[in-house]
């Protein structure tokens, strides 16, 4: 068995286990998130994207502008991107901090954490850089499992939320 890493600002970073709610969700996201973007876009699971600051993160999900390669040339940049999923639960911070300061810089638009600790959606749009540098974004929405959201880029497509959370006590 091998590390899960990831290249972030150059160096290398050893990713967080998966817990059992992790793989759960990370399931139940692929077969809604397959179902209902069809071929608007293309989804890609636990792949590197890459952006500036030397970075090669590797998402728990990224939805793309469809390629006639399917990404064959290169992995997907900064401007191919629609939205970054991460689903968190012992990343939650690294998440929260690293991760969304490292996407807003590297200008992505909507970027999503599935936040099993606090069991919502945070949804963050907007990227900006802040008066003193660093990065992040203007809005951020909360959801909840008993609510839709719409996914960027594509008012028509709608994510059912109770279909994604893993079910507690279940």
């Amino acid at each position: 068995m091998y590390d899960r890493i990831e290249l972030i600002r150059g160096e290398i970073v050893k990713m967080a286990a998966k817990g059992t709610p992790h793989r759960v969700c990370c399931t139940k996201l692929i077969r809604e998130l397959a179902k209902i973007l069809g071929d608007k876009a293309t989804l890609q699971c636990q792949d590197p994207i890459i952006i500036p600051s030397g970075s090669e993160p590797e998402p728990d999900f990224a939805i793309v502008k469809n390629k006639d390669d399917d990404y064959l040339s290169g992995h997907p940049t900064s401007e191919d991107i629609i939205l970054v999923i991460e689903i968190a639960d012992s990343s939650l911070n690294y998440d929260q901090e690293v991760k969304l300061s490292l996407y807003a810089e590297a200008g992505i638009s909507n970027y999503w954490i599935f936040n099993l600790r606090e069991y919502q959606l945070e949804t963050y749009r907007k990227a900006y850089r802040k008066q003193q540098g660093s990065f992040a974004y203007s809005q951020k929405q909360i959801f909840l499992p008993s609510q839709t959201v719409s996914l960027p880029s594509f008012t028509d497509v709608v994510l059912d939320l109770a279909k994604v959370f893993p079910k507690i006590g279940a």
